[in-house]
C-alpha cells in the first residue's frame, strides 16, 4: 500500500509540472508582488488575489522562433512575453492603449531608466492642461505614471515616444488603458528590467 501511495503522489507531481507549463496557464511566482523597497522606495504590497492569475508572472510554454531575449506583446490578449528559449516564455500581464492609441510594429530597448522621470508629451498637455506643470517632467516615485522602471522604444533610431513601464495602478493591467504606452505592475517591470538588455527586440501584435 505504501508503494502505491508513492506512485500516486508521483503521478500527481508530474500532472501538476506538465499543466504548469501549458499555454494557458504557467508556472506563476505567487511570493512575487510583496512589499518591498527598492532603491528607497517603499513598494506596496499588491493583493495578488485579485489579479486575474492570467495576468501574474509566470513561466508558459511558448513556441516561436524569435531568438531569446525577445520581447513579445499580444495587446488583444495583455499578455508581454519575454522569450527564453527552449519553448518557454516569461509572461507579464499588462495593460495597453486606449482606443485610438493602440499601435503595433517592431521595434527595440534603446535604454532603460530605474525610477524615471515622467515628462507628458505636448499632445498630452494639450488633451489634459491640467498636465502642464509636469511639463518639466515629474519627479520620481510612488505615484509617477512610469513606475519603478522604463524601458525606451526606438525605431530606426529614433524615439518612438512608447515606453514599457511600470505602474502603481495594479488594477488597470489586462485593460485599455493607457495613451499607447505598455504598462505592467511595479514588481513585474522591476523583474523584466533586470532580464532585457538594450537593444532587445520588440515585436507588438
Amino acid at each position: 500500500m505504501r508503494g502505491k501511495g508513492i506512485l500516486i503522489a508521483v503521478a500527481i507531481a508530474a500532472t501538476a509540472i506538465v499543466s504548469g507549463c501549458s499555454t494557458t496557464g504557467g508556472t506563476a511566482f505567487v511570493n512575487a508582488y510583496g512589499a518591498k523597497n527598492d532603491s528607497g522606495y517603499a513598494l506596496p504590497k499588491i493583493p495578488v488575489s485579485k489579479i486575474d492569475r492570467q495576468f501574474r508572472r509566470q513561466v508558459v510554454s511558448y513556441e516561436t522562433k524569435q531568438r531569446p531575449g525577445t520581447i513579445i506583446i499580444d495587446t488583444s490578449a495583455k499578455h508581454l512575453h519575454l522569450v527564453l528559449g527552449d519553448g518557454k516564455a516569461m509572461r507579464y500581464g499588462i495593460g495597453v492603449g486606449r482606443e485610438g492609441f493602440l499601435w503595433k510594429g517592431t521595434a527595440k530597448v534603446g535604454w532603460k531608466r530605474e525610477w524615471p522621470t515622467w515628462t507628458p508629451p505636448e499632445p498630452m498637455i494639450r488633451r489634459e492642461p491640467d498636465l502642464a506643470k509636469y511639463r518639466g517632467g515629474m519627479k520620481p516615485g510612488l505615484n509617477n505614471p512610469l513606475g519603478a522602471r522604463a524601458l525606451y522604444l526606438m525605431r530606426n533610431g529614433r524615439d518612438t515616444g512608447y515606453r514599457l513601464h511600470g505602474t502603481p495602478e495594479w488594477w488597470s493591467i489586462g485593460g485599455n488603458v493607457s495613451s499607447g504606452c505598455i504598462r505592467l505592475m511595479n514588481q513585474d517591470i522591476i523583474d523584466l528590467y533586470e532580464r532585457v538588455k538594450p537593444g532587445a527586440k520588440v515585436i507588438v501584435t
